[in-house]
């Protein structure tokens, strides 16, 4: 638990795992995760840098994983599982694809898009998926983006994608509802990442320019804090929100502007 926290969220003993958590957004929820008392297991494609966070956030567990590849996502499961003795949460997440329009983005690009956004999300839910139905606290979280409800100029592979994922949460909510696993996705924008420092470095001129621009453009005036981000992911996997399912939670400072 956190020191600061008054707030038991039910996480102590829960085994989590969390893909794609070296940096940004994914370690985000896994040291959230890890601080509220979880035994938490992550990877990413980096080993150096898979160990260096698994040490610095006391993790449970790591390994280094490319979950776009066939039979990885699966043999990663096998891992967590030997080391944990099963798996209570997971949280889905993937490095996001490049940038470009859709004349700018040549097709090969797709495919390996697909299997980065899609098929490694389907195919980690699928090798997951026993536990979680075992588990009395089954919980899945999916990292999207607020480009499912708004599409985001010149992330034309992210907005297709992504939007996909969703999809395929909200169908999984429903099929999971019996066995109590809850199903959500979790929408960002304007978090200050890698992935965001490289999108605006690849606008050209001056990057602390840019990234001053970006943030006064922001509804807040500010970006996020990849840790406002994870404490969003730690109380979707928390049992206070045992009865929200089939969600698209929003952690965006307000950038959103549909009604839904």
């Amino acid at each position: 638990m956190h020191d600061n926290c008054d707030v038991d969220l039910g996480l102590t003993g829960r085994r989590a795992l969390v893909t794609a958590a070296s940096k940004g957004l994914g370690r985000a929820c896994a040291e959230a995760l890890a601080a509220d008392g979880a035994h938490v297991f992550i990877s990413s494609r980096d080993p150096a840098a898979i160990e260096a966070t698994g040490k610095a956030i006391k993790a449970s567990g790591w390994a280094a994983a490319d979950v776009s590849r066939v039979g990885e996502p699966e043999a990663l499961v096998e891992q967590v599982r030997a080391k944990l003795g099963g798996l209570d949460i997971v949280v889905v997440n993937a490095g996001g694809p490049p940038p470009g329009t859709f004349e700018s983005t040549p097709l090969e690009r797709w495919e390996a898009a697909f299997q980065l956004t899609f098929m490694s999300a389907v195919r980690l839910v699928k090798a997951a998926l026993p536990d979680l139905k075992r588990s009395d606290h089954g919980r899945l979280v999916f990292i999207t983006s607020v480009a499912v409800r708004q599409p985001i100029p010149h992330l034309v592979l992210s907005n297709s994608l992504r939007a996909g994922v969703t999809g395929l949460a909200k169908t999984l909510s429903r099929e999971l509802a019996p066995d109590g696993v809850t199903v959500n996705c979790l929408a960002p924008d304007a978090i200050l990442t890698d992935r965001i420092r490289n999108l605006a470095a690849a606008a050209g001129g001056d990057l602390d320019e840019e990234l001053k621009r970006r943030a006064a453009e922001a509804p807040m005036g500010r970006f996020g804090d990849p840790a406002e981000f994870g404490a969003a992911c730690a109380f979707l996997c928390s049992r206070q929100a045992g009865y929200i399912t089939g969600q698209t939670l929003g952690v965006d400072g307000g950038a959103l502007l549909g009604v839904y």
